[in-house]
């Protein structure tokens, strides 16, 4: 399979990168400088390591951890040993953890010592003691210095040690033995709408993936990229540092969102590329002590999601000098990327829509006519291989003639592009009409006082369900629910207009920056009140 920058695989885009860019600073992490030929030289001590584990091709390791250099280097070191990677959230307790762990049969787990006060490794000896069976898990490495006293467990120090024994040719004989369609990396959707399936990815799908991305994007070489977005979701491993590896581009992990610091490693790192939700920008674009930054070099952010304001894009472009803003739309199941607005688009449409399909792809919309909103379905080579070990759910999510069904809404215009107005599972019915949350979440997110919003359905005795938003207020606004609603049906049909709106200083999101609506559907009346109240500080 061509994958557009002639790599088969993984290993070989590594080793090429360290070749073509040998000099140039691959990775800053804190105090730690490495250049391209360095990082080539750890990520095949860390496969090396691997196959002193005994870890054979086609072996699960899974990785618990937050964005650093340890986690480029070990993770990039598995998969060049043949191993098949599965990321972990980081917001995972230790029970969440130790499913996923049984579910896909990992033999190695590589983890984070302590992070946001938690330590995974007592975290995961408490789950294994309350019941959660790891029969496959036979080696822990602690990506630090120390590790528990414990059979099984090492600390990275010790893992690395094992592979000095195993030679360069031995490393490079593994990594030569697979091809194109050997599976990657197996990524757990997000479960906000239920359990999380295992997408099965190939290699030619993420590096001819990643290589689309950067070049519809303009990565270039000599970019400093600000990698926010966790590495446990695709956004920010593949969008991420793969997509660096195919540039060339200088890798910053943040292992935690905090605005402060992501203004601090702009002006100091120069940082020229910072993609991520909306959200982040938005709260760049709002703090107080934005203007004592220096953040002359942002030139490129891509974004996306279902709700990404005019006004954003206009700011990023006008207040910060942007040159590329993009909005794009993945998921999982289609190996992160499906479509993507491309440099050159007016603001109004990278507002509006999430860009046209990539090359090698294709995007329909099963719905009732042109320009109604439909389920979007995807064919090409980015669609997942299967559902690990579920071929009930995979002959599900894909129809016989290779079609991905993405359980998203969405509409294409004549020209292709495509905007998404919502999940599947997420409309609601108000008296017979169909309510779409992320449209009225679009058409609130307008008025000038709301600074975010999220939108469900919640059952109504006459007209069976109703919206009711909860919204974030602008810093300083005093504005009401009666205030919204009024302005919401000056500007919304009435069934789309929220019956309730409840004020909040949050919304609940993954780590992945996905509002989670189940939260918030289970969560409404009196206990949604009390939870909100603790977040907000009124009803």
């Amino acid at each position: 399979m061509d994958t557009g920058g002639g790599w088969a695989t993984i290993p070989e885009l590594v080793r090429d990168a360290a070749a073509r860019y040998g000099g140039r600073e691959a990775v800053v992490d804190g105090r730690a400088r490495i250049t391209y030929a360095e990082l080539g030289e750890r990520v095949e001590r860390s496969a090396a390591a691997c196959l002193a584990a005994r870890i054979r091709p086609g072996d699960r390791v899974a990785i618990w951890a937050p964005n650093t250099l340890d986690w480029i280097v070990s993770a990039l070191g598995a998969v060049t040993a043949g191993a098949v990677l599965v990321p972990l959230n980081t917001r995972f307790k230790g029970a969440e953890a130790a499913d996923i762990l049984a579910r896909s049969r990992a033999r190695l787990l590589l983890v984070t010592g302590t992070f946001l006060g938690t330590s995974y490794v007592a975290s995961l000896r408490r789950a294994q003691q309350a019941g959660a069976a790891l029969p496959a898990l036979e080696q822990v490495v602690v990506l630090g210095d120390t590790a528990p006293d414990v059979p099984g467990y090492r600390s990275w120090k010790e893992f690395l040690a094992a592979g000095d024994k195993v030679t360069n040719a031995e490393v490079r004989e593994r990594a030569a033995a697979l091809t194109p369609s050997s599976p990657s990396d197996i990524v757990f959707t997000s479960g906000t709408t239920g359990r999380p399936k295992g997408a099965v990815i190939t290699h030619a799908q993420t590096v001819r993936g990643y290589e689309i991305w950067s070049g519809l994007a303009g990565l270039r070489e000599g970019d400093r990229y600000l990698i926010v977005n966790p590495f446990f979701h695709t956004f920010g491993y593949k969008a991420g540092i793969i997509a660096c590896l195919t540039r060339g581009a200088t890798m910053i992990p943040q292992p935690v969102f905090d605005v402060d610091t992501v203004l601090a490693h702009i002006a100091a790192e120069r940082v020229s590329v910072l993609p991520g939700p909306p959200t982040l920008h938005q709260s760049l674009l709002d703090h107080p002590g934005r203007d004592a930054h220096d953040l002359s070099t942002l030139r490129l952010v891509v974004t996306g999601a279902a709700v990404v304001p005019l006004r954003l894009v206009e700011r990023l472009r006008g207040e910060l000098g942007v040159d590329t803003v993009l909005t794009a739309y993945g998921l999982s199941e289609a190996s992160g990327i499906v479509t993507m607005c491309r440099r050159g688009d007016p603001p109004e449409r990278i507002a509006s829509t999430s860009g046209r399909a990539i090359p090698g792809t294709e995007v329909r919309v099963e719905s009732a006519g042109p320009g109604e909103p439909g389920e979007v379905l995807v064919r090409g080579f980015n669609v997942m291989r299967e559902y690990f070990e579920d071929p009930a759910a995979t002959a599900e999510a894909i129809t016989p003639d290779g079609w991905l069904r993405t359980g998203d809404v969405g509409i294409l215009d004549a020209d292709g592009y495509l905007r998404i107005t919502d999940r599947v599972k997420d409309m609601f019915i108000v008296g017979g009409f169909n309510a779409y949350p992320a449209e009225v979440e679009q058409l609130l997110g307008l008025h000038p006082d709301v600074a975010d919003v999220a939108v469900v359905g919640v059952p109504d005795s006459r007209l069976g369900e109703v919206g009711k938003a909860y919204v974030v207020r602008r810093r300083g606004a005093v504005l009401t629910a009666d205030d919204l609603i009024a302005w919401a049906r000056r500007e919304m049909a009435n069934y789309k207009v929220p019956r309730h709106v409840a004020f909040v200083t949050e919304l609940p999101r993954n780590a992945s920056g996905k509002v989670v609506k189940g939260w918030l559907r289970e969560n409404t009346g009196e206990s949604m009140g009390k939870t909100m109240g603790k977040m907000s500080g009124e009803d």
